[in-house]
């Protein structure tokens, strides 16, 4: 088993990096923790950015059982998203890095450029189960930097008494033409047509992005003719009244409230609205996202990463492995999908356990294997500078103050002038 050195390039790279993280999860949570990097032999560290889930929670004594398990004690800290990374770069400059830190997916190539993150080559860890799409995520250069937890993903939610009201079949919406047709008749029947976030931040870049690769656009070139379409699209939904103008300042929570008032006939959100959408007051349903010309549209992932950072003291590999074993078994991964109701497992053995237990869960499964990395395609850390842009653009053309043609040309300068 080949184990790591502690590698050349300089981590003073950190410093500048934290100047530039944004929050790029598509769940977002609060609070903040303390961290402890000196580790005694039998206490090894783990960060996370779950501190909703206090050290009562099953998650907290997942994680704890998994050292248990390795013969060792884990002490955990959680922080907020954004913190965490914060805090990760910082540890990088400071040579005090824990022994595993779990990242939000687009996170990942921030720290690996630090030099800061075994590859798990050369941390001996096997991939080779891990759907490649998702591995993607944390792909730098052909090295993968960490192994998903399991993935959340986008689809369209409907409300079922709202299409039947409105004589429309939900199986028939299989393309753009086939949802704009849909969106006609439930408004014309009376109802409020699909609700979406457009918000200026991370959040409004996800959710947009559907829609983006469903036309066949690519993040390298934001004033596609492709690209265009699509803002067209959401530009057009507005307009004809499809769409709310609050979709301009939602966020995919305040989105989710729309939803539940039982007024709108569709909303996009994600897995984490299963359990909510169960519980609503009227009956839900769930369709993909669609392509322009039909079939599901790659969705964006959001979902953590393990990740191992270099230790000085590389004896410490082989524990941290098997820690990483633990949390990556099929029946792990359906422990966590459970847990964070839902992340869908990232191997096919977990998803068939997943939907073993819950046959439910296979229009997301279904998405989540066709859902891409927002840093795949070797973006890396420069799609934070382009998600940016993009959002910018959506917020400029939604709010009428540019078409779409000049927001995303305006969109793809500032871009390139931000990564060259």
């Amino acid at each position: 088993m080949k184990r790591p050195s502690t590698p050349a390039r300089a981590l003073g790279a950190a410093g500048s990096a934290i100047l530039v993280v944004t929050a790029m999860a598509a769940c977002s949570s609060s609070d903040d923790g303390g961290g402890n990097a000196e580790a005694s032999t039998d206490t090894y560290t783990w960060w996370d950015p779950y501190p909703q889930h206090d050290e009562a929670s099953d998650w907290a004594q997942r994680v704890a059982a998994c050292g248990d398990e390795a013969g060792v004690t884990i002490e955990r800290t959680a922080y907020d998203t954004t913190a965490l990374t914060n805090q990760a770069l910082l540890a990088a400059q400071e040579g005090t890095a824990p022994d595993i830190i779990l990242l939000d997916n687009p996170a990942v190539s921030t720290l690996a450029d630090t030099g800061m993150l075994t590859t798990m080559e050369e941390f001996g860890f096997d991939t080779s189960a891990i759907d490649e799409n998702l591995l993607a995520a944390g792909v730098v250069d052909g090295d993968a930097y960490g192994i998903p937890i399991g993935a959340n993903t986008l689809a369209i939610y409907y409300n079922q008494q709202i299409l039947d009201a409105a004589g429309v079949d939900p199986a028939s919406i299989t393309d753009w033409a086939s949802l704009t047709a849909a969106l006609q008749q439930v408004t014309g029947a009376g109802h409020k047509g699909i609700t979406f976030a457009a918000i200026g931040t991370e959040e409004g870049s996800f959710q947009f992005l559907p829609w983006f690769w469903g036309a066949g656009a690519d993040l390298r070139d934001l004033d596609s003719a492709e690209a265009v379409e699509a803002l067209q699209l959401w530009t057009g939904w507005l307009e004809a009244g499809y769409a709310p103008n609050s979709v301009i300042t939602n966020s995919q929570n305040t989105t989710w409230e729309e939803f539940l008032t039982g007024e709108f006939a569709f909303a996009v959100n994600g897995t984490w609205q299963v359990n909510s959408a169960a519980d609503a007051g009227f009956p839900t349903g769930v369709v993909s996202v669609p392509g322009v010309d039909g079939g599901a549209a790659p969705t964006p992932t959001g979902g953590e990463f393990i990740t191992a950072p270099v230790q000085d003291d590389t004896a410490r590999y082989d524990v941290t492995t098997q820690i990483v074993e633990c949390m990556s078994t099929p029946e792990g991964l359906v422990e966590t999908a459970n847990t964070f109701a839902y992340y869908i497992p990232p191997t096919a053995e977990g998803q068939e356990a997943l939907l073993a237990e819950d046959p439910s869960l296979q229009p997301w499964v279904d998405a989540v294997r066709t859902a891409k990395g927002r840093t795949s395609d070797d973006l890396g850390t420069d799609y934070p500078l382009i998600s940016e842009a993009l959002w910018t653009a959506v917020q400029n053309a939604l709010s009428g103050s540019m078409s779409p043609e000049e927001a995303l040309a305006e969109a793809q300068a500032n871009a390139e002038s931000a990564t060259e």
